[in-house]
C-alpha cells in the first residue's frame, strides 16, 4: 500500500511539472543525438563496405570478409603510406608548435603597436585556402620565374628541384603546411600567455628570478593546457592532410609523398575499388583516435596542475 501510494504521488508530482519543463531535457539532448547518430551512420557504412569488394564499375557486390584487410596489411605501399603519413603530421605538427609558441611569446613580451600590427598580419595565411596557397607557392617556388628560385640565384643555387625530387618533396609540402597553419598555433599559445595570471610573476620578479627560470618553472606549466590544444588540433589535421599534397605533386614524384588519405583516393576514386579504399581511411582513423586520446589524457592532467589539484 506503501509503494503504491508513493507510485500515485510521484506520478501526480509529475503531472504537476509543465509539459515544456518537461520536454526541455529531451530538446537539450537531441542535438547531440542526431549529430551523433549522422557520425555513426557513415563510419558503420565504412566498416561494412571494407569488408566487400563493392566498386563503382559493378552494380553488385558481395562480401568477402577481411580479404581487402589482409591484401592491404601484406601491400608494401600501405606501410610506405603509414610512414608517409606520420613523417608529415609529426615533422609538421612539431615545426609549427615551436615556431608559433616563439611568436606568440614574442609578440606577447613586445605589447607595442608593431606587435598589434603583427598579429593581424600573421593572421592572413590562414584566410586562404590551402589548395590556392600550394598553387602560389608553386609558382612561387618556379625555376623559371619563382621569386624563390630569383632569391637563391643571388646565394649561387640555381634550378634547386624543390617537389620534384624525392630527396625534397617532403620538406616542400612541409614548408608549405608550416607557412599556412603556423599562426593557427601562434593564435591558440598567445590567447593561452595573455589569460595566465600576473601575480605569480610579479612575485617571481621582485624575488629576482631570471626569465629563463620565470618560463620553465612559471609560464610552460601554466601554458601546457594551452599547448596541448594547439597540438590536439594541427596534430589531427596534419595526420589527415589531402590538399596540399595532391596540390602540390598528387602524391608524387612517384609516390614519395602518398599517405593514407591520397591512397584511399586514389584507390577508391582513380581506380574504383570502392571497399578496397575504405581501410585506408579507417587505419587513419584509428592513428588519429590514439593520437587524440593521449593528447586529452596529458591536457586534462596539465589543466589539474595548472589548477593546483593535481600535483
Amino acid at each position: 500500500m506503501k509503494e503504491q501510494t508513493k507510485n500515485s504521488a510521484a506520478k501526480n508530482d509529475l503531472n504537476t511539472v509543465p509539459f515544456k519543463t518537461r520536454v526541455l531535457p529531451y530538446c537539450i539532448v537531441a542535438p547531440a543525438l542526431i549529430i551523433t547518430i549522422g557520425i555513426m551512420i557513415p563510419f558503420v557504412m565504412a566498416i561494412y563496405f571494407s569488408l566487400t569488394n563493392y566498386s563503382f564499375r559493378m552494380p553488385t557486390y558481395t562480401f568477402i570478409g577481411l580479404q581487402n584487410w589482409v591484401t592491404i596489411l601484406k601491400s608494401a605501399g600501405f606501410w610506405k603510406a603509414c610512414l608517409v603519413t606520420l613523417k608529415y603530421g609529426f615533422i609538421a605538427t612539431a615545426i609549427e608548435m615551436l615556431l608559433g609558441m616563439g611568436i606568440a611569446i614574442l609578440l606577447n613580451n613586445l605589447n607595442n603597436k608593431f606587435s598589434k600590427i603583427m598579429r593581424v598580419a600573421l593572421i592572413f595565411p590562414l584566410m586562404v585556402a590551402p589548395i590556392t596557397a600550394t598553387i602560389i607557392w608553386q609558382l612561387m617556388l618556379n625555376n623559371s620565374v619563382g621569386i624563390v628560385e630569383k632569391f637563391l640565384n643571388i646565394f649561387g643555387v640555381y634550378n634547386f628541384p624543390w617537389a620534384a625530387s624525392p630527396d625534397t618533396a617532403l620538406m616542400t609540402v612541409i614548408m608549405i603546411d608550416v607557412w599556412i597553419n603556423t599562426s593557427f598555433c601562434m593564435l591558440l599559445v598567445l590567447a593561452g600567455l595573455q589569460s595566465l595570471p600576473k601575480s605569480p610573476f610579479e612575485s617571481a620578479k621582485i624575488d629576482g628570478g631570471s626569465t629563463l627560470f620565470n618560463f620553465r618553472n612559471l609560464t610552460l606549466p601554466m601554458l601546457k593546457p594551452s599547448l596541448y590544444i594547439a597540438l590536439l588540433f594541427r596534430l589531427m589535421a596534419a595526420l589527415q592532410e589531402y590538399a596540399i599534397i595532391f596540390g602540390l605533386t598528387k602524391g608524387g614524384p612517384g609516390d614519395t609523398l602518398m599517405n593514407l588519405s591520397l591512397t584511399s583516393y586514389q584507390t577508391g576514386f582513380q581506380f574504383q575499388k570502392f571497399g578496397f579504399a575504405l581501410p585506408y581511411i579507417l587505419v587513419l582513423w584509428v592513428f588519429i583516435n590514439i593520437v587524440a586520446k593521449r593528447i586529452v589524457k596529458a591536457q586534462r592532467s596539465a589543466q589539474k596542475q595548472a589548477a593546483g589539484l593535481e600535483e
